[in-house]
């Protein structure tokens, strides 16, 4: 697993797409928060986090996809996967290997964003005024998040030897998971408390959740199999491709 995890990371910083995903991820961030006039955190009047916990989800849902969509597709398009199938490595292994290095690579990405934290502490009229507990929480929050988007990408990389289908794909199957059951649970025909249940299907309730600072067993466990399930996907499609092929 560990080959796999140095050859992702390798493979990643080698190829100008990398940079470029988390170089466009970090503009967007910082144009979102301190440029446009109707996001931007100058414009709150008041010292806050808030608002960039509330976008990052959404550049996520853009710059996870980007990353995992080549994690297994490349490997089909070359016919690589033949050669790593021969190798003494367990499917299991190969797609923790890939795993692990996206949710590394992701998280590296969300590391330049603590200086916002900073800027608004420095920016804050009262000294002192922060609240860094939620602040912890939010961010534990986004770590939650992309560890369960990466899940869901590297899966989905696993259906298509494209790169761009495997993208499609995977954005599709994160907007669904993140946004898609709090969308349908705002039907107002829906049976009383069924809209409940159904919000609580979704990314966005457990995340919205951990967000306010307090991190609840039940939301942890809701993410932990989510990773698990789509985990287990993978490595039952990519199983069944390689034995496929090998027929």
């Amino acid at each position: 697993m560990l080959s796999i995890f140095k050859k992702e990371i390798h493979s990643f910083f080698s190829s100008i797409v990398g940079y470029l995903a988390m170089l466009i991820f970090i503009i967007a961030c910082g144009l979102f928060l301190w440029v446009v006039p109707s996001s931007s955190i100058l414009d709150f009047g008041y010292a806050s986090m808030d608002r960039f916990f509330e976008l990052a989800p959404w550049f996520l849902l853009l710059l996870i996809p980007s990353v995992t969509m080549r994690a297994f597709a490349e490997e089909f398009r070359t016919g690589t996967i033949e050669w790593l199938s021969t190798k003494p490595i367990a499917t299991t292994n190969i797609v923790l290997g890939k795993y692990f290095a996206s949710v590394v690579l992701v998280a590296a990405a969300l590391l330049p964003t603590l200086i916002y934290v900073y800027s608004i502490a420095n920016l804050s009229a009262i000294e002192d005024s922060i609240d860094y507990g939620s602040i912890i929480g939010s961010y534990f929050g986004l770590l939650f998040l992309v560890a369960g988007f990466n899940a869901v990408g590297i899966f989905c990389s696993t259906l298509a030897s494209n790169q761009i289908v495997g993208f499609l794909i995977a954005l599709f199957s994160c907007y669904i998971l993140f946004y898609g059951f709090e969308s349908l649970s705002s039907i107002t025909e829906l049976p009383v408390g069924f809209d409940y249940y159904l919000s609580m299907i979704g990314m966005s309730y457990h995340y919205n959740s951990i967000s306010r600072g307090i991190i609840d067993s039940r939301d942890v466990l809701y993410f932990l199999s989510i990773i698990i399930f789509f985990l287990s996907l993978s490595t039952y499609s990519l199983t069944k491709r390689t034995w496929d092929k090998a027929q």
